[in-house]
Parts: C-alpha cells; structure tokens; sequence
C-alpha cells in the first residue's frame, strides 16, 4: 500500500491536461463504456439536436477525473467520489483536471481530506465534484 500523501488545506495537487479531445477518443470511450448514444459520434443526428457539435460522454469526463484522483492520492485511499456535470465537451477541447484541499477532518483513526474538484475545458467547468481521501497531515 502507497503512503497516504501529505497535504494541508489550500494544497492544490499538480494539474493534468487531456486533449484536444479527439472523436477517437469519443469512439474508444463509447466503446469501452457500451454508449452508443449518436450525440457522440453522429453529426446529421447532433445537426437536429441543438448542440453545435459532436459531444463527449460526461462519463468520460468523471472517469478522467477519477483516474487523476486514483493516480494522486492512490485508489486505497479514496473513501468517496461524486461528480457534478455543468457543461458539455466538444471535440478539439482541452480538458485541465484539479482539486484543492478544501478541509481535514479525522475519523476512525484517519486523517481524511475533503477535495474540491473541477475539469475545465476550452470555455469553462464542464465536471464539478468532491472526493474523500485519506491523507497524512505531518
């Protein structure tokens, strides 16, 4: 088991950046996930939709977001994990993923930190969410 990582709150762990988001991406996301909903890869459907253009799955996004909070404090230590979607990703969109130490607590014996976090794209938040992760404080 990893170390829990040592943090205080105001922290901002280092960000990561994903993209442009391809419709490969969009295609192998569907592919894995079983959603094949032609908002994702159809453009004459999207044309009648009101969307400007193709979008991604907002699960796409949750899953980014995930992996960055598994990769950063290390998936043994994740207690909770919940998202928000506010807006759609368009292809060609950047996505910036981060969080920020918003509060420590202690429970059972743990030190456990509240995480705001946010993916931004190209125009603004697209996924808001808070997770809990075990942490070590000195």
């Amino acid at each position: 088991m990893r170390t829990p990582a040592k943090v205080r709150v105001g922290d901002t762990p280092d960000v990561r950046v994903v993209g442009p988001v391809s419709q490969t991406d969009i295609v192998r996301f569907a592919g894995a996930g079983g959603d094949f909903n032609p908002l994702h890869h159809d453009p004459e459907f999207v044309a009648t939709s009101g969307f400007p253009g193709v979008i991604a799955m907002g699960q796409m996004q949750a899953g980014i977001l995930a992996g960055w909070v598994s990769d950063t404090f290390g998936v043994e230590h994740v207690r909770s994990f919940g998202v928000r979607f506010v807006a759609p990703v368009f292809l060609a969109d950047t996505l910036t993923v981060s969080g920020t130490i918003a509060a420590i607590t202690e429970a059972d014996g743990e030190a456990l930190a509240n995480v705001d976090l946010v993916v931004t794209g190209t125009k603004g938040p697209v996924v808001t969410g808070s997770a809990t992760v075990v942490v070590a404080t000195s």
